[in-house]
C-alpha cells in the first residue's frame, strides 16, 4: 500500500503567530482524518522550531520548503539540511516550480540538495512538472521525464524508498486552473512508469501527489485516481477546515 499524503505548502504566508495558531487548528482538526492519510505542514523556515513545539507528539508531520545545497559553511542566508534535522523536521519540499523559475533551481543543483536531506533522514518532497508552453508544445512528457532522469536516477532504490513526487502543472499553481482528473492521472501513471525503468517494481510503492490548484472541490475526483496518492496544496493549506476536508478527501 502507497502512503496517502496530504501535504501543505505555506510558502511565504503567516507571520509565526498566525502560523503556530493554524497548526494548532491542523492539529485539532486532524482527528477526523482517516488514520491512513499523512498530513505534512510545510512551514517557513522561521516558523519551523515554534510549529514543530505544536505538531510534535501529534500524526501531524513538519516540513521545511527548501534546503541548501552544501553541508554548511559561509553560504550567508542559506540553511541547511542537518540545521533543518535539528528542528527537526520530516520532509523538506524540493524543486518547486517557483524555486526553479525565480531562483533559477536546477537539476544538478537538485541532486546535491536530495541527498543532503537524505543524509539526515529528511525524506525530499521532489517536484516536477511543465509550464503551460511547454504543456501546449507537447512537450510535457519530454520535460517531466527529464525532472525524473536527471535528478531521481541518480539515487539508489534505498534512498528513492524516502523519496516522494509532487507533479505540479505550473500552469495551474495559483491559476485557478486545474489540471482535469484524466490529464492528472495520465501523467501521473506517466511517472510512474518512467519510475520502473530505473526501479522496477519499486515504482509502485512511491507516493506521487498532484501539486496544481487541489482543492475541497476537486479532491476527491483527483485521489480517486490510480496513480494519484494526494496532494501538495497551496493556497487551501492556509485554511485549517479546508486542508482538513480535502484529507478527507480519500
Amino acid at each position: 500500500m502507497r502512503k496517502k499524503i496530504v501535504a501543505g505548502n505555506w510558502k511565504m504566508n503567516t507571520v509565526i503567530a498566525e502560523g503556530v495558531e493554524l497548526a494548532k487548528e491542523v492539529v485539532k482538526e486532524s482527528a477526523s482524518v482517516p488514520a491512513d492519510v499523512k498530513l505534512i505542514l510545510g512551514a517557513p523556515f522561521v516558523h519551523l522550531t515554534s510549529v514543530a513545539a505544536v505538531v510534535g507528539g501529534t500524526s501531524v508531520a513538519l516540513s521545511a520548503q527548501n534546503c541548501a545545497d552544501e553541508v554548511k559553511g559561509a553560504y550567508t542566508g542559506e540553511v541547511s539540511a542537518k540545521m533543518l534535522a535539528s528542528v527537526p523536521v520530516e520532509y523538506v519540499i524540493l524543486g518547486h516550480s517557483e524555486r526553479r523559475e525565480y531562483y533559477g533551481e536546477t537539476n544538478e543543483k537538485l541532486v546535491k540538495k536530495i541527498n543532503l536531506a537524505l543524509a539526515e533522514k529528511i525524506s525530499p518532497i521532489y517536484c516536477v512538472g511543465e509550464k503551460l508552453e511547454e504543456r501546449e508544445a507537447g512537450k510535457h512528457f519530454e520535460v517531466v521525464a527529464a525532472q525524473i532522469k536527471e535528478v531521481l536516477f541518480t539515487l539508489t532504490a534505498e534512498q528513492m524508498k524516502n523519496v516522494v513526487i509532487a507533479y505540479e502543472p505550473v500552469w495551474a499553481i495559483g491559476t485557478g486552473k486545474t489540471a482535469t482528473s484524466e490529464q492528472a492521472q495520465e501523467i501521473h501513471a506517466f511517472i510512474r512508469a518512467t519510475l520502473a525503468e530505473q526501479f522496477g517494481e519499486l515504482a509502485q510503492e512511491i507516493s506521487i501527489l498532484y501539486g496544481g490548484s487541489c482543492k475541497p472541490s476537486n479532491a476527491k475526483e483527483l485521489f480517486a485516481q490510480k496513480d494519484i496518492d494526494g496532494g501538495l496544496i497551496g493556497g487551501a493549506s492556509l485554511v485549517a477546515s479546508d486542508f482538513v476536508a480535502i484529507a478527507k478527501s480519500f
